[in-house]
């Protein structure tokens, strides 16, 4: 790890993703587990032995008190050790507020030991934090060519911008306050790939992450659908190599296991990866209720896929996130306890 560590300063993304298309899938599980990389925000991510999962209580209306139902119940699974952060449907400024304003009150009232945000466009999200909203993390998705980033609205001056805000006006101590997602074949589907390959584009934008030393970054690996990632077998594919890159970049790498339904694969794929990951040490999954985004409409990993995975691979939750979840009796003796998905001891 120590002599990885000192590699990857000088290698280029592109170079990067070279490497990654000569490895097997098992050459990238081995390597990706040799690099451990941690971040901190309020807690730190990443340490050895740990699993985390962003609690992801997305809402079709952005009902606050049906957000808040969701939030109560993921937590109660030992879900959102990584992260609360919510996809919104309504984009406004004073809606982000408002539910920023919510996971605020649940992190003081039950004094949980993570982070919160809402994943809004961020120009919306530092709007917000001038306007006083609490916002422990930062959001922004991100593109591997500038003409990519153009197509997203956002610039290096405005990644710059937003980080030198939290650093000022955040909620939490950092270093780390950013969190990226990307996803291979977004510049394709944009006609920003300037003819280069989907895992070419995908390890520039690491390496434009890791310019920001960002909190989490993480591939939304089967999002975009089978016009990129057409069956199981890419899918799994592309999830194992993002991971790889991420960490030879020296980020700290998660992974939204995630398919549509328009794709050839399925639950039994999406958690054949899943398991693959946490093999290689991957820092952080997605915690979305039953899998099935309610909003989003696609499927990803749930909350008792994240407390299976731990059990069987015997992780943990982040240290003072797994303190807190055995005091209220949601986690014992390295798996869920007899609390575990009885959201109603928070009444």
């Amino acid at each position: 790890d120590t002599e990885l560590s000192v590699l990857r300063r000088g290698l280029s993304s592109e170079v990067i993703a070279a490497v990654c298309k000569l490895m097997s899938n098992l050459d990238l599980i081995y390597a990706a587990r040799k690099m451990r990389v941690t971040a901190t925000c309020v807690t730190t991510i990443g340490e050895a032995g740990t699993l985390s999962a962003r609690l992801q209580p997305n809402h079709p209306i952005d009902d606050v008190e049906g957000i808040t139902a969701s939030t109560l119940e993921g937590l109660s699974f030992g879900v959102g050790d990584a992260v609360i952060g919510l996809n919104p449907v309504d984009a406004s400024t004073e809606s982000v507020k408002a539910i920023l304003g919510r996971f605020a009150e649940l992190k003081e009232k039950y004094q949980i030991p993570t982070q919160i945000c809402v994943l809004a466009h961020i120009t919306t999200g530092m709007e917000a934090v001038r306007q006083g909203a609490p916002c422990d993390v930062m959001f922004q998705s991100i593109a591997g060519s500038e003409k990519g980033n153009r197509a997203f609205g956002i610039s290096n001056a405005m990644i710059a911008e937003a980080k030198d805000l939290m650093a000022r006006e955040g909620t939490s101590h950092g270093p780390n306050q950013l969190y990226f997602e990307t996803g291979q074949g977004s510049e394709l589907s944009s006609d920003a790939h300037n003819g280069w390959d989907q895992v070419t584009m995908e390890a520039r934008c690491y390496g434009f992450a890791r310019h920001f030393s960002p909190f989490l970054v993480n591939t939304v690996v089967g999002f975009i659908g089978p016009e990129y990632l057409y069956d199981n077998r890419q899918f799994i594919r592309a999830g194992l190599e993002d991971h790889f890159m991420g960490k030879l970049h020296g980020l700290p790498m998660g992974c939204d296991c995630c398919y549509t339904n328009h794709m050839r694969a399925d639950q039994f794929d999406n958690e054949n990866l899943a398991v693959l990951l946490a093999a290689a040490g991957c820092n952080y999954f997605m915690g979305v209720p039953h899998g099935d985004d309610v909003m989003l409409n696609y499927q990803s990993t749930g909350y008792h896929d994240i407390a299976a995975i731990r059990e069987t691979l015997r992780l943990q939750p982040i240290e003072p996130f797994r303190r807190w979840l055995e005091k209220w009796g949601f986690w014992q003796d390295g798996r869920l306890g007899p609390n575990a998905g009885d959201a109603s001891v928070f009444l």
